[in-house]
């Protein structure tokens, strides 16, 4: 019993400790002057609130009614992303792990079919406490567990059916990787081969254009049904979007209400989606640009640092986000950029994360208007003076080893 508290206690105090890094790296992230990107998340309350009712009237009337259990602002954001994806309808979900949920489930009464084939590393198998089997009864086949997505081949090789084949695009957790357009085209084709539909896990579908070279209408024709989110590129305050044919979305719809997705009024989160719409979507082709700049940059910076080991993640990223992989602890990473932001006012990255081995971590570099005002040569001496201050760490570590 003893031993238990002991370790509760020795948990309570590692959450209190994370909770208040991630409070002095927020704001040393925030005053600082030079940064790659200004998530909004970041934000006071009072900072958002602002926004809001400051563009709120540049993308609605403000004079009309509000939305109650949809319609209203609502309707109108489902209409706009309709015609974006150039699908016959939209149902806006207050989650995109709702909308998912309904998604596949939906499909596996249509088709008869309630196996699942995604990747291992996609968000319903990572980040939604399996919930595809526990709340829906569906069940998930891998055609591969390589960090990219499933080949054509590898579909075809399936071993039992399914009724659905669900693609992230850009698959986040492997690096924000998207397969290339003929790939793309393949891997939906030997699903339909299978007698199988194909549903677009699109949270960050926006940012895909420039990779494919297609709009968004070519990229979402592929797919019977896809899915977009509003508060990760879009930087809206939350919510996504179902779009598909018109008797898919009406099913989602009553999906909807009994998943407890049926919210009285959602125009906050409705107008700050169309807000995104309106300002960002524009603006990601120039951050996918950027990104690319920027990862050269980044590159140059750590080979004249002379770290012992990098990896950036894809080497040319394919939207405007990617991986670096460094050979420290995440606290020690954590602690160089808050000290960085501090005493430099630049503010390279976001979040570290300790990996399977040891002293090793990643952190998702995401690239937005911020990092257009930042010249590379400039990010290359950011670079250098980050890992010089980690390098000054091992070596007052190693000094403090010997004298004990």
């Amino acid at each position: 019993m003893a031993d238990a508290k002991t370790a509760a206690e020795r948990a309570e105090v590692a959450e209190q400790e994370g909770v208040a890094l991630q409070r002095r790296r927020r704001d040393a992230q925030r005053a600082a002057r030079r940064a790659l990107s200004r998530p909004r998340m970041r934000d006071s309350l009072g900072e958002r609130v602002e926004e809001l009712a400051r563009l709120a009237g540049t993308v609605a009337d403000l004079d009309e009614p509000v939305d109650i259990y949809g319609g209203g602002i609502v309707a109108e954001l489902e209409e706009r992303v309709a015609g974006l994806l150039g699908t016959e309808a939209a149902a806006f979900f207050p989650s995109g792990t709702m909308a998912q949920q309904v998604a596949l489930r939906a499909w596996a009464g249509r088709t008869g079919n309630p196996v699942v084939a995604l990747h291992p590393l996609a968000h319903p198998e990572v980040h939604e406490r399996d919930a595809l089997h526990t709340v829906s009864g569906l069940r998930t086949v891998h055609p591969t567990r390589a960090p990219r997505l499933p080949t054509a081949a590898e579909v075809a090789a399936l071993e039992e059916p399914f009724g659905t084949l669900m693609l992230e695009l850009p698959l986040r957790d492997a690096g924000f990787v998207l397969p290339s357009w003929e790939e793309l085209v393949d891997v939906v084709a030997a699903a339909r081969e299978r007698d199988a539909v194909v549903h677009f896990d699109g949270a960050r579908l926006w940012e895909t254009e420039t990779h494919f070279g297609k709009d968004l209408r070519e990229i979402a024709a592929l797919a019977d049904s896809v899915y977009v989110s509003f508060y990760k590129s879009l930087e809206g305050l939350g919510g996504a979007v179902l779009a598909g044919p018109q008797q898919l979305v009406d099913e989602a719809r009553a999906w909807r209400h009994r998943y407890g997705g049926q919210i009285f009024q959602q125009f906050p989160t409705a107008l700050s989606a169309l807000i995104g719409l309106e300002r960002e979507l524009p603006r990601l082709p120039e951050y996918v640009a950027r990104a690319r700049e920027v990862s050269a940059a980044l590159r140059r910076g750590l080979e004249r640092s002379g770290v012992s080991w990098y990896r950036l993640h894809p080497e040319v990223p394919h939207t405007h986000q990617f991986q670096l992989w460094l050979p420290y602890a995440a606290r020690e990473l954590d602690e160089a950029g808050i000290a960085q932001a501090r005493e430099r006012s630049e503010s390279l990255f976001g979040a570290w994360h300790d990996q399977q081995v040891p002293r090793l971590a990643l952190t998702e570099v995401t690239v937005t208007g911020a990092a257009l005002e930042w010249p590379d040569e400039e990010i290359e001496e950011a670079v250098a003076d980050f890992v010089g201050r980690l390098e000054k760490g091992d070596r007052a570590g190693e000094g403090q080893r010997e004298e004990g």
